[in-house]
């Protein structure tokens, strides 16, 4: 019996000093400079493919009769694009008939609209989704009274 009491002592002992016994496992607490341990960092990209993607471009495929050699008409142009530095659309005229053409529209945050020598061109400085709301105005002197037109404006996109 004292061989089996001996060995409880000692365990009760070691556990009332506050010793670790040879049965449980070491560990090392390692706090502030000058200590051995190991550091280990996460480095995370989150890749955006560039994309852009006309999601609705919604316009009347003719113009009605002409009311004193004008037509007016409105396109819905919904673009989504995760290009860094945006897009430029660029609106041309498709058609001879046409004399003149006004374009008019409410520009949303960080969009343009310039004439150029053939036609407008609307562009973007950042990504996102883009809802355009373009009037149109087209005149023509020597259109056929009474006929219809066509829907004379081709539309691109380009990437910047």
């Amino acid at each position: 019996m004292k061989a089996m009491v001996r060995p409880s002592l000692i365990a009760l002992a070691a556990l009332a000093l506050g010793m670790p016994s040879a049965s449980m496992g070491e560990s090392v607490l390692v706090s502030g400079a000058g200590g051995t341990g190991s550091s280990a960092s996460v480095d995370i990209r989150i890749i955006v493919p560039p994309v852009m993607q006309v999601l609705e471009n919604t316009h009347p495929s003719q113009l009605g009769v002409a009311v004193d050699g004008q037509w007016n008409a409105q396109q819905k142009l919904v673009v989504m694009s995760t290009m860094k530095r945006g897009f430029c659309v660029t609106l041309r005229l498709a058609t001879p008939q046409v004399d003149d053409w006004q374009l008019n529209t409410l520009l949303e945050s960080g969009a343009t609209l310039d004439a150029v020598a053939d036609g407008y061109r609307l562009c973007t400085a950042r990504a996102g989704r883009y809802t355009l709301l373009l009037q149109h105005a087209f005149a023509a002197d020597n259109a056929p009274s009474g006929e219809a037109l066509r829907w004379p404006v081709r539309t691109d996109l380009t990437a910047l």
